[in-house]
């Protein structure tokens, strides 16, 4: 892969009005953002500031439909490329490499590291979607101070991992392991007919990155066969609660988050590969638009991306955010998703949890007509209209 210092993002890709420039020093990073909104660092104070995080396999250019009305709502809106991603270096691309860099807990790190850097001490809202949704909701809880509030977008946050509770009188406490953290699902997955397995674990792999950065159809395939998959052009795509976290009942769950244990992701997509027409058809990632991501992960790969998945399910991790346990998110919270989203059902009860304890100030929690997994590109326009509702209710 070519890690080579990157220039920033041509202009011509980006609407008017978005520039991308780097921001140095940013808790080892050299950090790519895409900024609109942005003035005089002599005047950045005297707009209120947004921050935007992105998911995977997806980069800052996925705010670029919400950034301007953002902007022209009189916010500095600041989408950075996170640890991992696109233009921004100074990670560790390699599987064997400083994986703990890319925990929970240093992603915020970041997160708040660039906030300082900009020159605020606090910001009126981290915004969150995909991946990007935990470190905005573990922004909010940890330093609730500085990240005012917190929209949640296509992953449900349930709280911090819990510690065991009154297990004195057992004779040997189970282990704290459960989740994305506890080997015995994916066991589990295994033994069914036909076999089957979870589509984290499997990013978690080493085999993962080359599957889909070497795939035989080619980076921008693979990833036009991904995001149409996850989509709510994909008609498929009905989700609804499951009953429970058992092998049983998440295999309800398509094939793109409980694969084949045959296949890989590159594989699993392609069998759902949209026709020509299609192609042509979908407004809300055209060619030209998909050949920006297609363009950066196959200068990149995706190993940056994967180290997320492997933090998740790595049980000392995990384990590390029990520190937190019981802890709430207490600043205004909101949650956006497309309706035909199956990320919101994907963990059983999280959607449940979060709207029940996890968030004491969830103003809202909208299912948007239109969008899959991808709702902030399929329906730009609604979820600009939320972003700004929710922001102005708390003026």
């Amino acid at each position: 892969m070519n890690m080579s210092t990157p220039s920033p993002l041509d202009h011509s890709v980006l609407p008017a009005g978005i520039r991308s420039r780097f921001v140095d020093g940013i808790n080892g990073l050299r950090m790519h953002v895409l900024e609109a909104g942005f003035q005089s660092h002599s005047q950045a104070d005297s707009r209120p500031c947004v921050l935007l995080l992105h998911g995977f396999p997806e980069l800052a250019y996925s705010w670029r439909k919400v950034m301007l009305p953002l902007a022209q709502a009189g916010f500095h809106v600041i989408a950075p490329d996170q640890r991992g991603y696109g233009r921004t270096t100074g990670w560790d691309a390699d599987y064997d490499g400083d994986l703990a860099s890319f925990r929970l807990l240093n992603l915020v790190r970041d997160a708040l590291g660039l906030v300082y850097a900009l020159g605020y001490r606090s910001v009126a809202a981290v915004v969150g979607h995909d991946f990007g949704s935990p470190v905005a909701a573990w922004c909010a809880l940890l330093r609730p101070d500085v990240f005012r509030s917190v929209a949640l977008m296509s992953a449900p946050f349930a709280g911090p991992p819990a510690l065991p509770f009154d297990t004195d009188r057992e004779a040997a406490p189970a282990p704290a392991a459960t989740g994305l953290a506890d080997p015995g699902m994916n066991a589990a997955l295994a033994q069914l007919q036909p076999p089957r397995k979870h589509y984290q674990w499997y990013y978690s792999t080493r085999a993962a990155d080359a599957d889909m950065r070497h795939c035989p159809q080619g980076v921008h395939a693979f990833l036009r066969a991904y995001y149409h998959y996850k989509s709510a052009d994909w008609k498929q795509n009905r989700p609804h609660p499951l009953k429970s976290w058992s092998a049983a009942d998440i295999a309800e769950l398509p094939t793109y988050y409980v694969m084949r244990l045959e296949q890989n992701m590159a594989q699993t997509v392609a069998a759902e590969m949209p026709s020509a027409d299609q192609i042509a058809a979908c407004t809300w990632l055209p060619e030209q638009e998909l050949a920006v991501y297609s363009a950066e992960y196959a200068r990149t790969g995706f190993q940056g991306g994967l180290q997320w998945y492997r933090c998740a399910t790595n049980a000392k991790f995990a384990a590390e955010l029990q520190f937190f346990s019981d802890r709430t998110i207490d600043v205004p919270a909101c949650f956006i998703a497309g309706k035909s989203d199956w990320g919101s059902y994907q963990k059983p009860g999280d959607f449940e949890k979060m709207q029940r304890s996890a968030c004491t100030r969830l103003l809202g929690c909208h299912l948007v007509d239109g969008a899959g997994h991808w709702v902030q590109q399929e329906q730009p326009q609604e979820v600009s209209r939320l972003l700004l509702q929710f922001l102005r209710q708390q003026a």
